[in-house]
């Protein structure tokens, strides 16, 4: 049975490839981001224009129930912690937390109208695992992974929330730490699957918790890594 689903941020990336995933499934699915970019318009694929930085924009509204939601916006912003400036500590915060705070408090009536419903949230390995450098990133996204749990356990029975903890993958967001071969290679080499992950390794985790097959999962950070969170090879 075809279900309606909000991907926030589908027209690039690991959204994209989402989108791509439920609309081929059958699925109808509402895409909000700040431009089309690869998304291809059919009659289960919708478009509407936001940014999630801009503060003077409003989300649409919608009168039909949602089935589920997935917040995708995401940032890599990578220094020593004496480069960073407030400012960007700010800024990774709005997009990567507030961002799905202001999305998830728009279209909670939306999950509601749904007899069972699910929200996807995204974090990143370097919450759980402290690497050198990401401490903006890390402390926004550790923001998300409460949210996670918390709002897991205030909206159950009826919606669940999950997120998915990733390694770097392979999209546009990342382009400048894979730009050589060198640069992937040495990426690479850092899983203990020996590879980096593509967009549709994460897209299909995301498709599981937003299908019914994952329906008794709620208040997880699934990591989906190449194994980089849990393992150490000798």
């Amino acid at each position: 049975m075809s279900k309606k689903y909000l991907i926030v941020g589908g027209s690039s990336g690991i959204g994209l490839a989402l989108t791509n995933r439920l609309a081929t499934e059958g699925n109808k699915v509402i895409v909000l981001s700040r431009n089309k970019n690869r998304l291809e318009l059919n009659d289960n694929i919708e478009h509407h224009k936001f940014d999630v930085l801009d503060p003077s924009e409003n989300l649409p509204a919608f009168e039909q129930e949602i089935n589920g939601l997935a917040y995708c916006p995401g940032s890599i912003n990578l220094k020593p912690f004496k480069s960073f400036k407030e400012q960007e500590y700010i800024d990774d915060f709005r997009i990567n937390a507030l961002g799905a705070v202001k999305v998830i408090n728009q279209y909670l009536t939306n999950l509601k109208k749904s007899e069972k419903s699910s929200i996807v949230l995204f974090s990143t390995v370097a919450v759980q695992t402290g690497m050198p450098y990401h401490a903006s990133i890390a402390m926004a996204k550790g923001a998300v992974e409460g949210l996670t749990r918390s709002l897991a356990a205030e909206f159950a029975p009826k919606i669940r929330v999950n997120a998915i903890a990733s390694s770097l993958t392979n999209t546009p967001l990342a382009v400048k730490l894979l730009s050589s071969d060198e640069k992937k290679e040495a990426s690479a080499k850092r899983h203990p699957l020996n590879s980096i992950g593509k967009a549709e390794d994460i897209a299909n985790a995301a498709f599981y918790l937003l299908s019914e097959e994952s329906g008794w999962v709620t208040g997880q950070i699934l990591h989906v890594d190449g194994g980089m969170s849990s393992i150490r090879l000798l």
